[in-house]
């Protein structure tokens, strides 16, 4: 028997509706499905809660909201190498495959194994101190993000990749993304879509203040450094935009390639190309 492990979303007005439909058709199914005790008791489904869920075995974790809700189950059993599917109810949807009026017919595909598993290059921070000790932070499926995190003035930043440094500049901040992250933050801000298979990392500057700095598109294995300058006293990193950590004036961060991918549950009816005409170009045809 199967044990799926469900993540829905309390702040989403229809996930009540979604979890309702979910354990309904699962009900007299060889599955087995499991919830955080919170959201079980939240959603008034106790039988379905467990304490720790993130260390229970699982063959498969479902979320249930937007591809923020799904980035975040993806962090909570990415060490576990847990392939993770999501149920879209959020806006756009570029990673959460399952839309509501697919929700049985995709159910009924995962129990019968008919879908396929995309590894995704995941995202390791860490923060390297005047000591020269380095700190993990932790990982990201979109990007890593180096930014002001009040009204402090404009930063003073050094890129350097592997052993060689590249430049000092000023900017608001810099986005260190994975290709599945071309399409979030990093396109906002002016960077190239990527396919979500290309082996790199794209670095896109925020605002720059000046013409030499441009989104640079790098080798999967290289390592990026991003000295922050200590005249500076407010300065953030985020992780998917979920998590986020202070740091300090001459700290500096070093984002790599994770040696574990993360593993996202995809399905033959759909491609990247057909996700991006939907999502983005579709109203413009």
């Amino acid at each position: 028997m199967q044990r799926i492990a469900v993540f829905p979303n309390v702040n989403k007005a229809q996930a009540d509706v979604m979890l309702s439909r979910l354990l309904n058709f699962c009900k007299d199914k060889p599955v087995e499905l499991v919830l955080p005790r919170d959201e079980s008791i939240f959603f008034g489904c106790k039988a379905y809660g467990r304490d720790g869920i993130e260390q229970l075995p699982m063959d498969m974790a479902l979320s249930i909201g937007g591809d923020g809700t799904l980035l975040g189950v993806c962090r909570r059993v990415g060490s576990k190498s847990v392939p993770v599917c999501g149920i879209n109810i959020g806006t756009l949807g570029f990673l959460a495959d399952i839309e509501p009026d697919e929700l049985e017919m995709k159910m009924a595909k995962i129990l019968a194994g008919t879908y396929r598993i995309e590894e995704r290059l995941l995202l390791s921070g860490y923060v390297k101190g005047e000591d020269g000790k380095e700190r993990f932070l932790g990982n990201a499926i979109n990007d890593v993000v180096i930014t002001k995190g009040g009204v402090a003035r404009m930063l003073h930043l050094g890129l350097s990749i592997n052993d060689t440094r590249l430049m000092d500049y000023k900017a608001d901040g810099i986005i260190v993304s994975s290709p599945t992250g071309s399409t979030a933050y990093s396109l906002s801000a002016g960077g190239p879509i990527m396919n979500p298979t290309v082996r790199a990392l794209l670095l896109t500057p925020i605002c720059a203040h000046t013409f030499n700095l441009r989104p640079l598109v790098v080798n999967e294995n290289d390592k990026i450094h991003i000295h922050i300058a200590a005249v500076h006293q407010d300065i953030i990193v985020t992780f998917d935009g979920q998590e986020s950590f202070r740091l300090l004036p001459g700290e500096e961060v070093i984002v790599k390639k994770s040696s574990m991918p993360a593993k996202i549950v995809k399905f033959e009816d759909k491609d990247y190309y057909k996700t991006l005409r939907t999502k983005l170009w579709e109203n413009n045809l």
